[in-house]
């Protein structure tokens, strides 16, 4: 599920619905304030796309580079690409 906020953002910043499920599934979750967790491709969580696309791995890499924030009800609030680094704690 997204909000109608996300899927806009999402086709304002051409980022792919099938990236947005491959970050729900295999993306790395860091706490985003207020129960929201920020999803994202670590390296972890792109050698695991890269197993489960196969050859299709090199046409989603350059997608990679995104984030999806999710809200505590599981839904999708905003996508966006990384401008910078995630500072872990």
């Amino acid at each position: 599920m997204m909000t109608k906020h996300a899927a806009v953002r999402a086709q304002q910043r051409a980022i792919p619905q099938i990236v947005i499920d491959l970050l729900r599934e295999f993306g790395r979750a860091e706490p985003a304030g207020k129960g929201a967790s920020k999803l994202f491709f670590d390296k972890r969580a792109r050698r695991k796309v890269e197993t489960y696309a196969g050859p299709l791995a090199a046409a989603i890499d350059e997608h990679l580079g995104v984030f999806a924030v999710v809200g505590p009800d599981d839904k999708v609030i905003t996508v966006g690409h990384l401008t910078k680094r995630i500072n872990r704690h």
